[in-house]
């Protein structure tokens, strides 16, 4: 059985999730504060968690932060806000999705439904090569999902390191917004492609990149990504 977090301090939202994802045979637990619900989020170990951006004291962007310290859930945010500056916070804090209130419930149950459809981070894409591959002082361990620069293993994220995973899969080959999108959010995303922008954002501070030069992830202007040409095997 799949389980799902609410993690919400407006009562009459929690109830209604909470009926809402049973009615759909998820399991599901419910805190109304920041530290009941990073607790629940270690010991219950959900595969989604709806976390409210608004809760008080401990707000959703920091308990957002606190999980991917431990878990690669998936993390959908709710606020009672839509601008764009609020979109970038969730999605930089590590959030998966975003849904603004009042929203309909059966749209943000086919959200959960699209996030479960991606792969997940231990998925195996077909026909990869899992040997090490190695560009200057980076290397990648597809097998291990180890990721080193200059011997020092860095800490990526499940979404970060499958950007990398995708880039240096086919080092010539230029990758669109969509492609990236396809690959490791899965075909059934529906949301803003920025979110591949602020990944790549998080990558390149953890790869140590020049912004005004970067080494490993460069921009194809209107179109992708592709690996960099400082990047030589």
């Amino acid at each position: 059985m799949r389980k799902i977090l609410v993690i919400e301090d407006a009562p009459e939202y929690r109830e209604l999730l909470t009926a809402l994802f049973a009615g759909d045979g998820f399991e599901v637990e419910s805190a109304e504060n920041a530290e009941d619900g990073v607790a629940l989020a270690k010991s219950f170990a959900p595969d989604v968690v709806i976390l409210d951006i608004g809760l008080q004291g401990v707000d959703g962007i920091e308990v957002c932060r606190r999980i991917r310290t431990f878990s690669d859930t998936y993390v959908i945010m709710l606020t009672a806000r839509d601008e764009e500056i609020d979109r970038l916070v969730g999605l930089t804090a590590g959030a998966d999705d975003y849904v603004t209130k009042p929203f309909f419930p059966r749209e943000l149950a086919a959200r959960v439904q699209a996030v479960l459809r991606r792969p997940r981070g231990g998925a195996a894409v077909a026909g990869a090569s899992t040997s090490v591959r190695v560009f200057g002082d980076l290397a990648i361990d597809p097998q291990a999902r180890i990721v080193t620069l200059a011997a020092v293993e860095l800490e990526l994220t499940k979404i970060e390191y499958e950007l990398l995973d995708a880039l240096t899969e086919n080092p010539r080959l230029s990758l669109s917004r969509q492609q990236l999108l396809d690959r490791v959010w899965g075909d059934n995303w529906f949301g803003d492609d920025h979110v591949v922008d602020v990944h790549v954002s998080n990558l390149r501070k953890k790869l140590g990149e020049d912004p005004k030069n970067p080494r490993f992830v460069r921009t194809v202007r209107g179109f992708g990504y592709r690996l960099g040409d400082g990047a030589s095997a």
